[in-house]
């Protein structure tokens, strides 16, 4: 295989700028990047390129397999019991509650079926691998998440109008176990991957803690009809699950879209990372610099870097990527590397001595 390239249509963190050395002596304007530069390592190709990265990127995907196992069997199990509790109670706060169950667990068997997706390894086209399913598994997580928070608030206000009687007693009892339950499957998510979950898992565990408050709203609302006898506080109760819903619905589609975007990661500013490669000794400039993150913890960057003419390009191109890697945590660098064109001294170009012909110069006949 040859030399790879930092790839055109690599995406841009941030709208491409140039970065000057700290120790270059020349300027020129934006965009101006086709003057002449010496080839770095002549006899060894037109430029020198370096490509790194680790073997492991993101967090650990049987971990996350792991745990999704187990709170997808825990969000089952209650759920039928709560759908059971809540037609009989005739209770939309837990039948509410019960709807989200069931996309919680719609969405963790999709996490899960997405995490073992991202496992397979990278080949042919997908140079890559599948490691974006769980991206497409987050954003519809978020997407079902919406729009199960719109039918809900259709529904509360159509009870806020005309409120149904609310056996309060057995819902305040189901809400309570399901605290406990969704408490459980959220702490057994949490521990999944640790602080860097994927995104993948991160919707997940949005799903079940959004259940989790939601319960806790049911089980409050139970407790004000069982003292008051005030049946609007099951609607109200909805509608503060809804809110919740919304929240954890934009969350997720804004961290998805960041990715399906291609925009830098969150915590990564690209102008920071190129100002630093730029003030590295021997660095005259830094342009068509890209910053992107290929999956969750998958963050990656190219750049084209011009160094010193008298510096050793490969030399400064492993610093560089170890610089970028201890720095900013990026492993998966693409770096194309050129030596600035030194001095040239003014070309001398002597012209031939003008002869004159024989018999006097020019004649001109006719």
């Amino acid at each position: 295989m040859g030399p790879e390239h930092p790839d055109p249509r690599s995406p841009a963190g941030a709208e491409p700028g140039d970065w000057q050395g700290v120790h270059a002596e020349h300027r020129h304007a934006p965009g101006a990047h086709d003057h002449a530069r010496a080839h770095c390592g002549q006899g060894q190709g037109p430029h020198a390129h370096g490509h790194a990265h680790g073997h492991a990127h993101g967090p650990s995907r049987d971990t996350d397999r792991g745990a999704l196992k187990l709170a997808l069997w825990l969000i089952l199990a209650f759920m039928l019991a709560e759908v059971i509790a809540g037609v009989l109670a005739s209770s939309l706060a837990l039948l509410s509650d019960a709807a989200h169950m069931l996309t919680d667990a719609v969405a963790l068997g999709m996490a899960l079926a997405a995490a073992r997706l991202a496992a397979r390894p990278a080949s042919g086209v997908l140079t890559y691998g599948f490691g974006r399913a769980e991206i497409l598994s987050a954003q519809a997580n978020g997407l079902t998440l919406l729009v199960l928070s719109v039918a809900i608030v259709v529904d509360a206000i159509t009870r806020l109008v005309s409120p149904p009687r609310v056996a309060a007693l057995p819902v305040l009892i189901v809400a309570v176990v399901g605290s406990a339950v969704n408490l459980t499957a959220a702490g057994i998510l949490a521990r999944g991957s640790g602080p860097d979950r994927s995104l993948n898992l991160e919707g997940a565990y949005r799903h079940v803690v959004t259940d989790l408050f939601g319960f806790i709203a049911t089980a409050v609302a139970a407790g004000v009809i069982l003292t008051t006898g005030f049946d609007r506080a099951d609607a109200i109760a909805s509608l503060a699950i809804a809110a919740l819903l919304l929240h954890a619905a934009y969350a997720l589609l804004r961290e998805s879209g960041r990715v399906f975007m291609e925009a830098a990661p969150a915590g990564l500013d690209p102008t920071a990372i190129g100002r630093e490669m730029a003030s590295q000794p021997g660095v005259v400039e830094v342009h068509d610099l890209h910053v992107w993150e290929v999956t969750s913890g998958f963050p990656a960057l190219s750049a084209h870097v011009v160094v010193g003419s008298g510096r050793d390009c490969h030399e400064l191109r492993r610093e560089l990527q170890q610089l970028v890697g201890e720095r900013f945590g990026i492993d998966h660098t693409t770096l194309q590397v050129d030596h600035e064109a030194a001095p040239q001294p003014p070309i001398q170009i002597e012209l031939p001595k003008a002869t004159g012909r024989r018999g006097g110069g020019l004649s001109r006949e006719g």
